[in-house]
Formats: C-alpha cells, structure tokens, sequence
C-alpha cells in the first residue's frame, strides 16, 4: 500500500523565484511556472527524508488513467525521478514544451 503524507504550504521556487501558493484541491510539490521541484522526498511523498536537496528537472509528462495528468521530474544530483500530478495553475506554455519530449520512466 502506497504512503503519502499530506503537506500542502506555499514555497519560493529556488530554480526561478516565482512564489507559489498551497494548491487548491491537492499538495503542491513543484513551481508552476517552471515545473521544477525539490529532492526532498525519498520513499513516498510528503516523507521529507531526502537528504539530497537538489533540484529536481521536469523531464516529460504521461497520463495516468486514474490520477490525470502526471509530471516526470529527475533529480540533478543523484538521477533519482519521481512522477508528481499537475497543478492546475501550472504553466501551460512549459507542459506544452514537455510533452514533446519522448520519456522512458523506467
């Protein structure tokens, strides 16, 4: 059974500056203007055991049947990728962008 622990709170994006809002319907856990994240997770969402912290690149996105939209991000420090749902104040220019890269999350 999958684990998250829910922490929804606004955050400075630390790629771009854009200061970002707690997420309506959901946790928001990258920018919404330049989709970046943090490594701060490390087993399941919300844990906050990473001891990483790098930056984490929005790499590409796929749709999963019963969650929507999903973003793929890839640590730049230690490769790690994680697969987080889209917000839906995200920057629709930069998905556009992603979802022209062909992406291999395996």
């Amino acid at each position: 059974m999958a684990k998250f622990i829910v922490i929804n709170e606004g955050f400075t994006c630390q790629k771009c500056g854009e200061k970002n809002p707690p997420q309506a319907h959901s946790c928001r856990n990258h920018c919404r203007k330049c989709l970046n994240s943090l490594h701060v997770d490390e087993e399941f969402p919300g844990d906050r055991a990473s001891e990483c912290l790098s930056l984490m690149d929005p790499i590409g996105i796929k749709n999963d049947s019963k969650k929507g939209w999903m973003l793929i991000h890839q640590c730049r420090k230690c490769g790690k990728k994680a697969i987080n749902k889209m917000a839906d104040d995200d920057d629709f220019n930069a998905i556009i962008k992603l979802s022209k890269i062909p992406i291999d999350i395996e």
